[in-house]
């Protein structure tokens, strides 16, 4: 049926970025929070006309919420 996970990925969110991710997992009737954040990977991985991540930016330019270079196009 599913497919076997044998990694685990483990990620650091302020208390706005999970509750963006609940609130679209409700939305979007998600199983778990797992499913939603695979989901959210599956599109954001198809989605194109990004910018690539500049050289030596950090870790903190890169938030679910407000982030600066979200939603940039070329």
């Amino acid at each position: 049926m599913g497919r076997e996970r044998l990694v685990r990925l483990q990620i650091m969110l302020d208390d706005a970025e999970l509750e963006a991710i609940e609130n679209w997992r409700f939305k979007t009737r998600m199983p778990s929070r797992a499913a939603a954040v695979r989901e959210i990977m599956r599109r954001g991985l198809a989605a194109e006309g990004f910018k690539v991540a500049n050289v030596g930016s950090q870790s903190d330019s890169y938030g679910v919420i407000n982030s600066p270079i979200a939603d940039k196009v070329d």
